[in-house]
This record gives structure tokens, sequence and C-alpha cells, in this order.
């Protein structure tokens, strides 16, 4: 049995269960959660009795996005910040090794679901919509705040799932959308209220468990070959290293900046708040 320090790994009959479990931090996204996903569904790939992968979040929320506190507040480089001049494949190579884990839940042979509860930030939908399917509680939150500074989805996943104007619109604004209004727009299949989520997830998992696994994975790779016809493995590339570009920009080192002076959860209030964000050369005065 393998010991994971961010996900407990569960298997129930024909299912996998993965539960993000760092609750006291609302399940942040830390250094070894990204690995530790790749390798819990490898092992659910392995096992010729699984036939369904569910992945969800323990405690108060699926997952808060990455947990960036530290990184933010600390000065000097760390793993998320580079001294001027940077180099971006260094930190292209350290976001892609990410970005391949969190995909391996979209290039499993075994089909994946999310089970989303209260919050998918961030870093959170990266792993959320990875998975297959996304199903959420009606009054759950989803979206990529960073889109407005500090961050671009390395998964890339929005614009496969809702159309290029709902993408724009999403991450134009970095708004967080409820689980109903996730489903009207086709970013979730199925949002029910918060007391019938589990029964509503268990009855599509166990549906979808009696079906040979063989079926399975040609049903999956047959429609996600589509997806890759579409340049989904050059849009990551993209986004991966502009995940990068956003966080050296002069409007990035602004924000890192305010998360010095000010901590990390004031500068993250001010960028949501929908007040101006300082640019260019005036984000780069405000440095100095």
């Amino acid at each position: 049995m393998a010991d994971y320090s961010t996900l407990i790994y569960e298997k129930d009959d024909r299912i996998a269960r993965l539960i993000l479990n760092r609750p006291e931090r609302l399940n942040a996204i830390n250094d070894e959660m990204p690995g530790e996903i790749a390798a819990a569904v490898e092992r659910a790939n392995a096992d010729d009795d699984i036939h369904v992968i569910v992945v969800s979040g323990a405690g108060d929320a699926f997952c808060a996005g990455y947990d960036l506190k530290f990184y933010a507040e600390e000065a000097g480089e760390n793993p998320v910040i580079q001294d001027m001049p940077w180099d971006p494949m260094v930190d292209y190579k350290f976001m892609k090794k990410n970005t391949d884990n969190f995909a391996s839940l979209w290039h499993s042979y075994k089909p994946t679901i999310a089970k989303v509860h209260k919050y998918a930030v961030a870093g959170g939908t990266d792993i959320a919509l990875s998975c297959d399917i996304v199903i959420m509680e009606e009054e759950a939150k989803i979206g990529y705040p960073p889109t407005r500074v500090w961050g671009c989805p390395s998964t890339a996943m929005w614009v496969y799932r809702v159309g290029a104007q709902v993408a724009k619109r999403l991450l134009f604004t970095g708004d967080l959308v409820t689980g109903t209004y996730a489903k009207e727009i086709g970013l979730a299949l199925e949002a029910p209220p918060a007391a019938e989520l589990d029964a509503t997830v268990e009855a599509l998992a166990q549906r979808m468990a009696g079906v040979p696994k063989n079926q399975l994975m040609m049903q999956k790779l047959m429609i996600n070959q589509a997806i890759d016809s579409m340049g989904f493995s050059n849009t990551q590339m993209v986004a991966t290293l502009f995940d990068g570009i956003t966080r050296h920009s002069p409007e990035g080192m602004w924000f890192k900046e305010k998360a010095e002076e000010e901590g990390f959860h004031a500068a993250v209030k001010f960028r949501d708040s929908g007040e101006p964000i300082p640019e260019g050369r005036q984000a780069l005065r405000k440095n100095r």
C-alpha cells in the first residue's frame, strides 16, 4: 500500500476514490500533491479491478488552489518567482511537471469524475477540469481569479469545456460562478443540492463501473483524440509558459510586492475587488 501525504486512496469494489487530504488548508496544492495525484492515477490504472476513479476533497472544500501564501509573502527567489532577469524555461519546466501530473486524470485509461463541494478555485480547477466529468453542488463556486493578475490556468481546459466565448468571459474577469451556472454553460455535468451530491456521483460512478474496462477505455480514447486534434498539447504548452510570464511581468511583480508588504490575503482581496490593477510603467514605479 502506497503512502501519501496529501491524499487518501481508497479502493471500493470497482471504484478508486482519490480524496485530497489537506483539509486544514482547504486542500490547497503544495509541492507534493500534483505528483501524488499522478501516482494514485497510475495505481488505479494498474489495478484490473478498478473501472472508475472519483476525485473529491476532504473537509470544507474540494480545493482552494495553490498554497501560495508562503511563496507570495516571502522576499527573494522561490519555486514560483525568480530574480530578474528571469529564465522562462526554468519556470516552464517546474510548472509543466505539475500540468502533466494533473493531466494524468485526463489521460487516465479509467474514466475520472470530480466531485466538487464548496470551492474549486484557481489551481483547484486544474484538478477538477482535468477529470472527464465534473459534478458540483449547486451552490459550490468554481473559477480562476488569478487570471486577473499572477496566473494563467496551465491545464488550459476552459476553452475545451465551454467554448471560446464563455471561456473568455470567465478568464477575462476571474469571476467565480456557481455549480448551477457551471451546469448551464457545460462546465459541470450536474449540479445537485449539497445533500444529493454524494448520491448523484455514486449513481453515475456505479453505472459506469458496470461497463467493461476495454469499452470505457475505447470510448475515452476516441473522444480525447478529438480534443487532441484541436491542438490541446500546444494550448497547454502556451498556457503553462504564460503562467510563468504572469508572475514575472511588471504587474506580476507588483502583486508579489504587495503580498510581501501587506500579506497575500490583502493582495488577493485587492486583486478581486474590481479596482484597476496597476499596469506597465505604473506598476514598475510602484515597485520602486
